[in-house]
């Protein structure tokens, strides 16, 4: 699936000539305000050129691609950017996935030429597609870290019947959890079918939120968040939050830097940064694949 994100190109104005010494008679004064008249206009073309500039539009065109091998690397790192800090062997979760050639796509720039302006590598990974199910990957390190991430900050975060209901959840054998990677109709497709990831019953998700800085977005103890408060980095993922059965958010606030998180602010205001989890029953999945590509298609 292509999409077609804009990138507004920034111009910088030229610098502005230094000032004149003061002068002391009349007849230069009235120069030196002509002068800074003349200045002044000259802003303000220098501004309009920015402004022209900064509308430019530039059209980048992205499109899913089967995982490969080749793509490790990249999946790797955003798989890095999810966790941030919180133990977990995102090296075997990416070689997980990558095993899995039935199920998942990457997403990469499409068309890079040879003499793009752009320093773009045409493999570069802006995305992925995938699902773990934890209950048929029960055992390996990465699974097992995936759960108790959850379960731990689910303790930290809330009351002790939702700990109690989510740690049943985990650990039924008898209704499979998927772990999401991904919001699009090739996990339908699979659940449909007997293949591995295939028939899970609930779909656990883990997105990445904000609130506004010095906000809470729920109290401990409840299982109610106030979803106005929460801003999704894939607005997407509104829709699974909508259906989720459980949802609770823990701050990353501590673990982000500058190079995994990012600095991040909305209009100038300061965000705090959270991963919002999410329990999502199976047979709710076809209705939100709906708003999905309803929401796509716009």
């Amino acid at each position: 699936m292509a999409s077609r994100p804009k990138r507004r190109a920034v111009g910088s104005g030229a610098p502005q000539p230094p000032g004149g010494p003061a002068v002391r008679a009349e007849e230069e004064e009235e120069d030196g305000v002509e002068d800074e008249d003349e200045d002044e206009e000259d802003s303000d073309e220098d501004d309009d050129e920015d402004d022209e500039s900064v509308d430019e539009e530039v059209n980048v065109e992205f499109e899913a691609y089967s995982i490969s091998d080749k793509d490790h690397d990249g999946i790797k790192k955003l798989l890095q950017q999810l966790f941030l800090k919180a133990p977990v062997n995102t090296a075997e979760l990416t070689d997980l996935l990558i095993q899995q050639n039935h199920i998942g796509s990457v997403i990469k720039q499409t068309d890079v030429s040879e003499d793009s302006d752009d320093d773009v590598d045409e493999d570069e990974i802006f995305g992925f597609i995938s699902l773990l199910n934890l209950t048929e990957r029960k055992g390996t390190q990465c699974a097992e870290q995936i759960k108790e991430l959850i379960l731990s900050s689910c303790e930290k975060n809330c009351g002790k019947s939702l700990v109690e209901q989510l740690d049943t959840l985990l650990n039924d054998n008898s209704k499979p959890v998927g772990f999401l990677l991904s919001e699009r109709k090739e996990l339908a497709e699979a659940h449909k079918t007997n293949k591995p990831c295939g028939k899970c019953y609930f779909y656990l998700l883990i997105s990445k939120t904000f609130v506004e800085a010095g906000k809470n977005s729920k109290k401990k103890g409840s299982n109610q968040e106030e979803k106005e408060e929460l801003m999704f980095a894939n607005a997407e993922e509104e829709f699974f939050y909508e259906k989720a059965i459980l949802k609770f958010s823990y701050s990353v606030q501590e673990e982000s830097d500058t190079r995994l998180g990012g600095r991040w602010s909305f209009d100038d205001v300061p965000m705090k940064p959270l991963r919002t989890v999410m329990l999502i029953p199976g047979d709710r999945m076809d209705e939100i694949m709906d708003r999905l590509k309803e929401h796509l298609s716009v």
